[in-house]
């Protein structure tokens, strides 16, 4: 692959994706910068951590530090079903994962067909994972940083863009540096708070996001065992995931834990931990980065913090697969992505069924 050419950078205004544009356009490439409005999809436009007033200002501010263009890219419309897929999933008891949703239809879907538009060859931004770019192909692996890798969240993108797309925050070890980086730019973002988890939800209040939009989620019921015996209630069962302890407020003598989510009838089922481990997932809608056969060993995460697991894995169709763990694995949880890497190459996932 080329080490120079023209690459369009998804600049946030926060210091990930400065330091990507700044050190992209040190190591040679022509950088193009692109601010990403997502509009007021979240009902707050003027508080969201991903397209606030403040952020277009430091993105602007960036840009004209470092000499390159800036355009602004209304992406409302194509934000506005993810949003509605959050407030779906909720419904649904199942725990929603915008972020990898958001990653592959917007900054990579919609960024890659902005590039092309203006004849700009690659992308990049400032995510937390690497690409490799080797004579077998192009990889996303694990973050140098692996306590910030977001790998995990990429599994979703079109295995088409990765010859295309650059992710240079992912080869700096550390936080520290990245900042200290910042600073010997001089780039006033260098101290700026890392944004919110849900960009679209205020202040991560998903309760009051989903009270406002989706009440019905917020439906009271019963906290029963795996026996059917009722031991209380809640106010909402969207306010619990698989695995959840915090907020179960059930004496039991001993820790519990939420094992399953009925929305039909808003029942909340808990048991002690050893209740929340499985042996077993199945995973529909997968995305293959990598030709991988019917049936391989990996180490397989099921959430954004989980470091993985070994596992075997079983393809069961075109766009499904089966995991068998190795030991049991707490809080597999519906709505998750089961991504499979070979060490710190990512190979591709599914979501969890």
């Amino acid at each position: 692959m080329s080490t120079t050419g023209n690459v369009l950078v998804a600049m946030s205004g926060g210091v990930d994706s400065s330091v990507a544009a700044a050190s992209l356009q040190a190591q040679g490439w022509h950088v193009t910068g692109v601010f990403m409005c997502l509009g007021s999809a979240g009902g707050q436009p003027e508080s969201r951590g991903c397209c606030s007033p403040q952020d277009a200002a430091d993105a602007r501010r960036v840009a004209q530090q470092l000499g390159i263009d800036l355009f602004v890219l209304n992406l409302q419309d194509h934000f506005e079903p993810i949003v509605d897929y959050f407030i779906d999933e909720y419904r649904s008891g199942r725990t929603p994962n915008p972020c990898v949703l958001c990653n592959s239809r917007v900054k990579f879907g919609c960024l890659m067909q902005k590039a092309s538009a203006l004849g700009i060859g690659h992308v990049a931004t400032g995510h937390y994972a690497r690409v490799v770019h080797g004579l077998d192909g192009s990889a996303i692996h694990r973050a140098a940083h692996a306590a910030k890798d977001q790998s995990y969240a990429l599994f979703e993108v079109d295995r088409l863009v990765l010859p295309r797309m650059l992710l240079p925050v992912g080869e700096i070890a550390d936080k520290a540096e990245l900042r200290r980086i910042a600073r010997s730019l001089d780039l006033h973002v260098h101290d700026k708070p890392d944004s919110q988890e849900i960009c679209f939800v205020e202040n991560d209040d998903y309760v009051a996001f989903l009270a406002a939009r989706c009440p019905q989620a917020l439906r009271p019921g019963k906290i029963v065992d795996s026996a059917g015996r009722v031991l209380g209630e809640h106010d909402g069962y969207a306010r619990f995931t698989v695995g959840q302890r915090r907020g179960v407020r059930v004496a039991a003598g001993v820790p519990m834990y939420v094992t399953r989510i009925d929305p039909a009838n808003a029942t909340v089922t808990i048991g002690p931990r050893e209740e929340t481990l499985s042996r077993h997932l199945r995973a529909e809608r997968a995305n293959w980065q990598a030709d991988v056969p019917e049936e391989f060993d990996a180490t397989v995460q099921i959430r954004y913090n989980h470091r993985g697991c070994a596992a075997r894995v079983r393809r069961t169709g075109p766009d499904a697969f089966e995991v068998d763990f190795a030991e049991g694995v707490p809080a597999v949880t519906p709505g998750q992505a089961a991504v499979c890497y070979d060490g710190d190459h990512m190979l591709g996932g599914g979501w969890i069924a």
